[in-house]
């Protein structure tokens, strides 16, 4: 038993010591597995802190500051107007018929006009006038027409010259549309219409025989003479604002503060057509409404779509052919592209001038067009409602078959600083002389009362003037205040249409705002800038004889103004023929062309400055 246990004790201790080998092998095996990993490791950390280096290259531009041009140094010029109304001889004061019934047509009237009726030269005044309502009356008021000597002295010539008539009327358009060489007279009314035409001496209603009476239960608006087929003839355009009748309006329950009797919304009343007359050459006219394509209905109901007030002409794509742009009250504006044919389309919405930047129709007034910044873009201006500010549609290229037109009221400062004034007439013109057109706005609210419930809003505003101090300032057009256009001229009132001529023959233009029951304020621009100037008048004779549509060119060193022959502008309005250039400081002599209405180019050289040049067409009509 001792041997046996003897011999297990030994081979358990060989045991032991072969399993002691193995674990101490083991043990081995792996710490020179973990020394050579360790190794391998110092090896490599070694090499990466031993690596040569890398040459770096920047790949970066270095940056360096933007280079601001700085403005040009800006004042704000003295342009001082005086009113000159009573001295003038001008004593009209606009009938509007209110007696407390507040009807709507009250609150908008009445338009005027700068017209050479006796086509000796200067420039007369036609006063558009509404009347009572009460049939009864035994002395009803009548238009008023005023002969200019020159020299900004007006005399009352209406009862002479035929136009002692009594209508409620609200605008009007002058020109020659039987080419006789006498500017005629459309008046745009409630309750019909009148053509008079100018024989020399006198005026005649040729109405009824011409065919442009209306219905004789619309209430027109803006409206205007244009060669629509450029066939030498001019055509009558004719806006119509409300279906409104006395009755409806009275039977309707308006207030102001729910006690108050108020003016009528545009939203109560349903919608119009306008009219679009062709001129037939024989003293007729043809309604081509319909078949011309400018009776546009609502896409909910078919029904009349225009709310309309003011209206403008232009060619604003380049073809020689006349478009119409339509100012539109709570609905959306028009833009009505000839097609030729005496056709047109209406694009307004996809040209962009239908609607507010966020879509929505506003309380368009009055309208001008004009290429503002003496580059091929041009500008559509629509005077708005109070808190919805002055609209400037902008086209940067007349050239192309489609304009597109985006607002810059905001960008360009014209927008905020006429948001709370109701704005009826507006217009594009150089009252400095410097070569760039500033803008006139004429503001009155409709309600007498409106203070009571708004008391930021005041019945009498005072007229704007906004200085164009050119694209190179961030705000074009900037605010002329008191101290440069002067007491007189911000002197508030109850503003609506405007028109401008050169009154006194001194160069410069000349202002007239027309009120609603108040008398119209006649404003003598008596800036001393020193400036020179020319205006030029034209005469066609393959297309109209007032060349009304022709676009004029004057270049003066790197400069070229642009500016169209067209009297319907602004509010129910209507402004001299001559078109004015301002020259500035430039005394070269300047070089003008003439594109006429048919598209036909004439040019004429080394112009005289500071005087008045007249171009007659060189084609004549086939």
């Amino acid at each position: 038993m001792n041997s046996e246990h003897e011999t297990s004790a030994n081979e358990h201790d060989e045991t032991v010591d072969y399993e002691d080998d193995a674990v101490i092998g083991i043990a081995f095996r792996r710490s020179l597995i973990v020394i050579a990993v360790l190794l391998v490791c110092g090896a490599a950390v070694l090499f990466w802190m031993r690596r040569p280096s890398e040459t770096v290259v920047d790949q970066h531009t270095p940056l360096t500051q933007p280079e601001f041009q700085a403005a040009p140094p800006l004042t704000i010029p003295d342009i001082p107007f005086r009113n000159i109304t009573k001295s003038s001889g001008v004593t009209f004061v606009h009938e509007n018929g209110s007696r407390g019934a507040k009807l709507l047509p009250e609150t908008m009237g009445g338009g005027c006009a700068f017209l050479d009726y006796d086509a000796d030269g200067d420039q007369d005044l036609l006063l558009i006038n509404s009347t009572s309502w009460d049939s009864t009356t035994d002395q009803r008021p009548t238009m008023a027409l005023y002969r200019n000597d020159g020299h900004a002295q007006f005399e009352d010539v209406t009862v002479a010259s035929g136009l002692d008539v009594s209508l409620y009327g609200m605008g009007c358009a002058v020109g020659d549309y039987d080419n006789d060489g006498h500017v005629d007279v459309f008046i745009s009314a409630v309750g019909g219409n009148r053509l008079f035409r100018n024989n020399g001496t006198k005026f005649t209603d040729v109405t009824q025989r011409a065919g442009v009476a209306g219905t004789g239960q619309d209430w027109s608006t803006g409206c205007g003479w244009i060669d629509i087929d450029n066939d030498g003839d001019l055509d009558l355009f004719v806006a119509n604002y409300l279906s409104w009748s006395p009755e409806e309006d009275a039977a309707k329950n308006f207030t102001l503060d729910g006690t108050r009797r108020a003016f009528g919304r545009p939203q109560e009343f349903g919608g119009t057509y306008p009219y679009l007359y062709r001129n037939d050459g024989n003293g007729t006219f043809s309604d081509i409404s319909d078949s011309g394509g400018v009776q546009i209905k609502t896409a909910e109901l078919g029904k009349p779509l225009c709310k309309s007030l003011g209206v403008s002409f232009a060619d604003l794509n380049g073809d020689s052919l006349i478009d119409i742009v339509v100012a539109n009250d709570t609905v959306r504006n028009l833009l009505f592209l000839n097609q030729g044919q005496a056709t047109f389309k209406e694009i307004g919405t996809i040209a962009g001038v239908a609607f507010d930047s966020e879509g929505r129709a506003r309380g368009a007034m009055g309208i001008d067009i004009a290429k503002f910044r003496n580059t091929n873009a041009t500008g559509i201006a629509i005077g708005n409602f109070s808190n919805e500010m002055t609209a400037l549609y902008v086209n940067q290229d007349s050239q192309t078959d489609l304009p597109q037109f985006s607002d810059e009221a905001v960008s360009n400062g014209l927008g905020p600083v006429t948001r709370r004034e109701l704005t009826f007439g507006v217009l594009f013109l150089d009252t400095d002389l410097d070569g760039r057109l500033d803008l006139f706005c004429a503001n009155g609210h409709l309600e007498q009362d409106i203070a009571v419930v708004q008391p930021v809003q005041k019945y009498e505003q005072s007229p704007q003037l906004l200085w164009n101090c050119g694209p190179d300032h961030p705000r074009e057009f900037i605010p002329v205040p008191q101290k440069q256009c002067g007491e007189e001229f911000v002197e508030p009132l109850v503003g609506r249409g405007a028109a401008y001529a050169d009154l006194d023959a001194d160069g410069d233009l000349d202002l007239l705002i027309t009120t609603s029951g108040q008398s119209p304020r006649l404003l003598r621009n008596d800036q001393q800038s020193k400036h020179h100037w020319l205006r030029i008048k034209l005469q066609g004779t393959a297309c109209n004889r007032d060349a009304i549509g022709a676009w004029v060119e004057v270049t003066v060193a790197d400069r070229t103004q642009r500016r169209q022959v067209m009297p319907t502008r602004s509010y129910l309005s209507q402004v001299e023929l001559p078109v004015t250039f301002g020259l500035g400081t430039q005394a070269a002599k300047p070089k003008v062309r003439v594109i006429w209405p048919d598209g036909s180019e004439q040019i004429v050289s080394e112009v005289p400055i500071d005087t008045v040049l007249k171009v007659v067409q060189q084609r004549k009509k086939p």
